[in-house]
C-alpha cells in the first residue's frame, strides 16, 4: 500500500507543468541572485587589499585578509566607542517601543469602541506618515534634548511604536478573552493579566518586532545626523563620518570590513529572535 501511494505520488510530480517542477530551483535562484550576491561582494571586498578593491566586484581576493582588515578598522574607526554608542541609544528604544506598544495593543484590541477605534488608526498613521524632521529637532531644542542620547530614545520610540501597535493588535485579537477573565476571577489586576497571560503569548509577535526595530535602528544615519550629529558616536554614525571625512576614501575594504562589523550583533539578534519565533510558534500549535 505504501510503496503503491509513494509511487502514484512520484507519478503525479512527475506529470506536474515543467513550470511547477521549477519553482523550487527558481526559489533557490532568486535567493541567491538577490542575497547571495551582494552578501559575496560585501566579504570578498573587505578581504582584498586597497589595490584590488579600488573597483568593487565579484572577483574573490587573491589573499584573503578578512581578519587583517577587521583589526585595522577596530583600531582606526574607533568601533568600541560607537558600539557603545549605538547600545546606549538602541536598547532603551527597543525596550520602550515593544513595552509601551504592547500595553497600547492590548488596551486597543480588548475595547471595541468608537475611541479606540479613531485612536488605533491614529497609533498607526505613523507607519504611512513619515515624521518631519525640522519639527523634531526644533522640539528637542526647546526641550534641551538635542543632541542627546535621551532624544534620540524619544524619537526613535514615537517613530517606530505605531509598527509595534500594528503587529500586537491583530495578535492580541487571536488570543481568546477566556484566559484574561480567568486570571481576573483569580483575583488579578489589569497589570498583573498583562504580564502574567498576555505577555508571554505575545513573545513571537514580539520577537518579529524586536527584529525590525533593531534592523531599523541599528542602521539609522538620517534621524541620527540630525538629533545627535557628532555629539554621541554610532556605529552607522561613525561610519558615515569616517568616510565623508576621507579616512577610507577609496578604501572599499576597509569600509566593507566595518560593514561586517557592524553586522554581527545583528546577526546575533537576529538568531536568537528566530528561536523565539519558532518556538513560539510550535508551543502554540502543540497547545
Amino acid at each position: 500500500m505504501n510503496a503503491a501511494s509513494s509511487r502514484r505520488r512520484g507519478a503525479g510530480f512527475s506529470d506536474a507543468p515543467i513550470w511547477r517542477r521549477l519553482q523550487p530551483f527558481c526559489a533557490v535562484a532568486l535567493v541567491v541572485a538577490l542575497i547571495g550576491i551582494p552578501l559575496w561582494m560585501v566579504v570578498a571586498t573587505a578581504a582584498k587589499s586597497q589595490g584590488e578593491a579600488l573597483t568593487p566586484n565579484l572577483s574573490p581576493p587573491s589573499h584573503w585578509q578578512l581578519f587583517h582588515k577587521r583589526a585595522e578598522v577596530w583600531r582606526q574607526g574607533r568601533i568600541p566607542a560607537a558600539f557603545f554608542g549605538s547600545l546606549l541609544v538602541v536598547v532603551p528604544s527597543v525596550v520602550a517601543v515593544l513595552v509601551l506598544g504592547s500595553m497600547a495593543a492590548w488596551i486597543l484590541a480588548r475595547r471595541a469602541t468608537r475611541l479606540t477605534a479613531m485612536l488605533y488608526a491614529l497609533g498607526i498613521s505613523g507607519i504611512v506618515l513619515p515624521p518631519a524632521v525640522v519639527t523634531l529637532v526644533l522640539l528637542l531644542r526647546q526641550l534641551g534634548l538635542a543632541g542627546s542620547a535621551v532624544g534620540m530614545i524619544g524619537v526613535y520610540t514615537g517613530i517606530y511604536l505605531s509598527t509595534v501597535i500594528f503587529f500586537v493588535t491583530g495578535f492580541v485579537r487571536t488570543i481568546p478573552p477566556s484566559l484574561e477573565e480567568a486570571a481576573q476571577i483569580d483575583g488579578a489586576g489589569p497589570v498583573r493579566v498583562f504580564v502574567r497571560v498576555v505577555l508571554p503569548l505575545l513573545r513571537p509577535v514580539l520577537a518579529t518586532a524586536t527584529i525590525l526595530i533593531c534592523l531599523y535602528v541599528w542602521n539609522d544615519v538620517f534621524y541620527a545626523f540630525f538629533v545627535i550629529g557628532g555629539r554621541i558616536d554610532t556605529l552607522p554614525l561613525n561610519l558615515f563620518q569616517v568616510a565623508s571625512a576621507g579616512l577610507y576614501l577609496n578604501n572599499w575594504h576597509l569600509i566593507f570590513a566595518y560593514v561586517i562589523l557592524m553586522s554581527l550583533p545583528l546577526i546575533a539578534v537576529f538568531a536568537i529572535a528566530q528561536r523565539k519565533i519558532i518556538s513560539g510558534i510550535t508551543s502554540g500549535a502543540v497547545k
